[in-house]
């Protein structure tokens, strides 16, 4: 495949994670665009790319007045305008920006002024950043009322309103009705959660087709004893969010394309960031149509993606979380892996007290692991190279130097976490798959994948050689990954 191939099927998706990575000019329009352009696409022949703005306008192309290339991610933090817009968007859906902090607080987060936030926002998203915080927090009470028997007054503040008086308000405004006309309107599902439940229960939809059951048995080769757990139909985990503890319980609802969710009601305050971690751990903003029709032109994937069409990437909860399990698993088996994990996590996860069998631990914190000795996990059977790879992540997560969150440049942070020692491209690749959530993330160095793709072949494959291969799965790598991992007859044991 050639690399006008590659950037043209990325461009098919609208996904903002490749903003900025390339332009494409359209010849029959003498116009040039970011890969997010809203416009329909043209014709592959029509299309010509480049790596820069400037070289589109070197090439006679003018800037697209819908898209705006020069909003486009850049080099500079300041130029970073769409990623920034998105992380924003991403940060709000998320709870991780206060809701009643002011428009100078949001900016510090990001290392810009209040002036800069509005235009890039608005630039962007086309609505102000103070709109963008109240429509996310009304969508959400629309569904808290909808889907749960909770108090009108919990609602409000779930969603993030300061106020019962600014809930109505906005409500009425944005939707002519009061939140009580509403829940009438809408009626209650007969298994909504009740005030005086034992926990919140909500759905999260996902586009068909899903691989729960593949999904399960990824996760259940890498639990944490005492912080998560996995039985025949559910997955269940304690939670650490905002300063309040609880659990979650995941299960499917094929028939609704969608999975239910039941919370701890001690987390109803940090719920937009719960959802958020959920989404992403589960991949459910996938589209498995866009991406099964770019993997299946491959004759090597084509079978696999057909035998297993709802194939998703699990993601992570918590970044840091999974970095660790990671940096375990290196040169053994998810069997050994685990192992070291759940002596881990009893070692530093702090006791919490659940309903649900089997749930007894937090996950271990940055913070503990940064004050942490090389003794200190030796001692559990963790080799000493790895010990240190494992405190170095935690000092730069807590110091602020790293994040492992969904959202951040990818390259960045892998190019970040190669510098660790005992952090290699493999590892580093394996933690954007999931914690970061890359879809063109390839891990070229694993096992599995060298074996899997060379079994039919004379030879097995090099890195090198892989990597030469999977530029036809662009840009979904990650995807294909998992497919050939999951590879009918060949299911390594090597730790992922």
């Amino acid at each position: 495949m050639t690399r006008e191939d590659t950037y043209y099927n990325a461009s098919l998706a609208r996904d903002v994670r490749f903003d900025g990575v390339f332009f494409m000019g359209v010849t029959s329009t003498g116009i040039y665009c970011r890969p997010i352009c809203p416009a329909k696409k043209p014709k592959p022949d029509n299309c010509r790319f480049f790596d820069s703005a400037e070289a589109a306008e070197k090439a006679a192309f003018r800037p697209c007045l819908r898209c705006r290339p020069e909003l486009a991610p850049g080099l500079a933090p300041i130029d970073d305008s769409g990623r920034i817009a998105s992380l924003i968007a991403h940060r709000l859906e998320e709870g991780v920006i206060a809701g009643d902090s002011g428009l100078e607080d949001i900016a510090d987060q990001f290392d810009l002024s209040a002036r800069q936030i509005r235009r890039i926002v608005q630039a962007e998203l086309g609505v102000s950043p103070i709109e963008l915080i109240q429509t996310r927090r009304l969508l959400l009470a629309k569904q808290l009322l909808t889907e749960t028997r909770l108090p009108v007054t919990e609602i409000a503040f779930a969603s993030g309103f300061s106020s019962l008086r600014r809930f109505n308000d906005a409500f009425q405004k944005h939707y002519a009705l009061t939140p009580s006309a509403l829940r009438k309107t809408a009626g209650s599902a007969d298994s909504a959660s009740s005030a005086d439940s034992d926990s919140l229960s909500l759905q999260l939809s996902y586009r068909p087709p899903y691989d729960w059951d593949g999904i399960l048995a990824f996760l259940k080769g890498r639990v944490m004893t005492g912080v998560d757990v996995v039985g025949e139909d559910f997955y269940a985990r304690t939670i650490e969010l905002g300063g309040h503890t609880g659990w979650v319980r995941v299960q499917n609802a094929a028939h609704k394309n969608a999975l239910m969710v039941d919370i701890a009601p001690a987390l109803l305050p940090v719920l937009p960031a719960l959802l958020g971690r959920l989404k992403n751990l589960f991949d459910l903003q996938a589209r498995p149509d866009v991406i099964n029709a770019r993997l299946s032109e491959a004759p090597l994937l084509k079978p696999w993606v057909e035998a297993n069409p709802g194939q998703r990437v699990p993601g992570a909860f918590d970044g840091f979380e999974m970095t660790m399990r990671a940096i375990l698993g290196q040169q053994v088996t998810v069997k050994a892996a685990t192992t070291l994990s759940c002596r881990f996590a009893e070692a530093f996860g702090a006791p919490v007290a659940t309903p649900i069998e089997g749930l007894t631990r937090l996950s271990p914190r940055p913070e503990q692991i940064a004050a942490a000795t090389v003794d200190d996990i030796a001692r559990l059977g963790i080799i000493s190279s790895r010990a240190k790879s494992m405190i170095a992540v935690a000092q730069a997560v807590a110091s602020g130097a790293l994040s492992l969150e969904a959202g951040f440049r990818p390259e960045k942070v892998v190019t970040h976490l190669t510098t660790i020692p005992g952090i290699g491209p493999w590892t580093a690749h394996y933690i954007a798959m999931r914690a970061l959530r890359w879809p063109d993330a390839f891990p070229k160095e694993d096992i599995a994948v060298l074996n899997n793709l060379s079994r039919d072949l004379p030879k097995r494959l090099t890195p090198k050689q892989a990597e030469a291969a999977s530029q036809n799965w662009r840009p979904w790598r990650a995807y294909a990954v998992m497919h050939i991992w999951n590879r009918p007859q060949f299911k390594s044991d090597i730790a992922n």
